[in-house]
């Protein structure tokens, strides 16, 4: 067994996924770290009809700094037009339709902080994908970890390390394969299969 240090995201990327359900790794999330800008702890990626688009959580600028702290603005209903882009952009898509009524128990949470929105988001995932990985929470914020540590591995601005086989997309036969989107994409087109696709991801660890 391996011990990892996970950061938590806003519906992650499918790499992250790959680390977490990796029947190999002991998994222990990060509460303590200093919020970093522009990552996936509040923007996921999904494939809308023009290629890649972010969805992007609001932060209510308090001062304050570690992640367990981060509080969501509701000034703009941005789960709103959230659930309309990813509804837009998949509701064509092979399962879209058969797991629509899970994915839309995830907008209508009103969490106060974005650590336990993307909790919540994480339990409604493993419910969809059928999956019951236990995980804790660590204590305390460490510099150098004694677990792997992920915190900075997942980036929103260079390519993925991962490797992961193409499949088919809803746009892909007009802009081609986007690879690492959020897990909400594999489930979308690949359903069932989607454990199948992650156990044989290569990864970079």
């Amino acid at each position: 067994m391996k011990n990892v240090l996970l950061p938590v995201f806003y519906l992650p990327p499918i790499s992250w996924f790959s680390v977490f359900l990796d029947a190999e790794n002991e998994v222990v999330l990060e509460q303590f770290e200093s919020f970093p800008k522009q990552t996936y702890r509040s923007r996921t990626n999904i494939y809308g009809a023009n290629g890649k688009l972010s969805l992007i959580i609001p932060i209510n600028h308090n001062g304050k700094r570690e992640i367990k702290d981060i509080e969501i603005s509701y000034i703009e209903n941005w789960r709103k037009i959230h659930w309309k882009s990813i509804k837009t952009a998949y509701q064509s898509s092979p399962y879209f339709e058969y797991y629509e009524d899970k994915f839309i128990k995830l907008f209508d949470l009103k969490e106060k902080y974005l650590f336990d929105f993307n909790e919540k988001g994480l339990e409604i995932l493993q419910q969809i994908l059928k999956t019951e990985k236990a995980y804790s929470l660590n204590e305390e914020y460490i510099k150098n970890p004694l677990e792997l540590n992920f915190r900075e591995k997942f980036s929103t601005k260079i390519p993925s390390e991962f490797e992961m086989e193409e499949y088919y997309q809803t746009f892909s036969d007009k802009l081609g394969f986007l690879k690492d989107l959020s897990i909400l994409d594999l489930i979308c087109n690949k359903g069932p299969e989607t454990l199948t696709y992650i156990k044989n991801i290569k990864q970079s660890y």
